[in-house]
């Protein structure tokens, strides 16, 4: 049952995605671009993507299960560090540069062609990098 939720989940978040308009990088660029041909139209969609999470964060202290019953997990801290920093950095620069982030990028794998491609690769390759490090002390 859990990998149905899981699922259908998944199938809700790539179609918001690509409905609104986060699965192609020419949109997610324009909108990037807030000193040329500023896009203004995904302000919309994260701020209803942000509206949605307010209120499921703010919420989900008083449950210790998800609707599917897996255990919650939370960070255990709300520290901002370098880790944090750093990681934010290389996720906006990425988005900047390829038009893509993680989500949309795993949503247009079928349809987005090698450019796509290219993204999911090195963005496994980088989590693969980075998991190597942690467990060889390095991070």
């Amino acid at each position: 049952m859990n990998g149905v939720i899981a699922l259908l989940a998944g199938l809700i978040f790539g179609l918001g995605l690509i409905v609104g308009g986060m699965t192609n990088p020419a949109k997610v660029l324009a909108f990037l671009d807030i000193a040329g041909d500023w896009d203004p139209s995904l302000a919309f969609v994260m701020a209803g993507a942000i509206a949605v999470g307010f209120f499921a964060f703010k919420n989900i202290g008083q449950h210790s299960k998800s609707w599917s019953g897996w255990p919650i997990q939370l960070p255990a801290t709300t520290q901002i560090d370098a880790k944090l920093v750093i990681g934010a950095v290389m996720f906006g620069a990425g988005w900047g540069l390829a038009g893509f982030c993680p989500g949309p990028a795993v949503a247009s794998v079928l349809t987005g062609g090698s450019q796509v491609w290219m993204f999911v690769a090195s963005m496994l390759a980088g989590m693969g990098l980075y998991t190597l490090a942690v467990r060889r002390g390095w991070l």
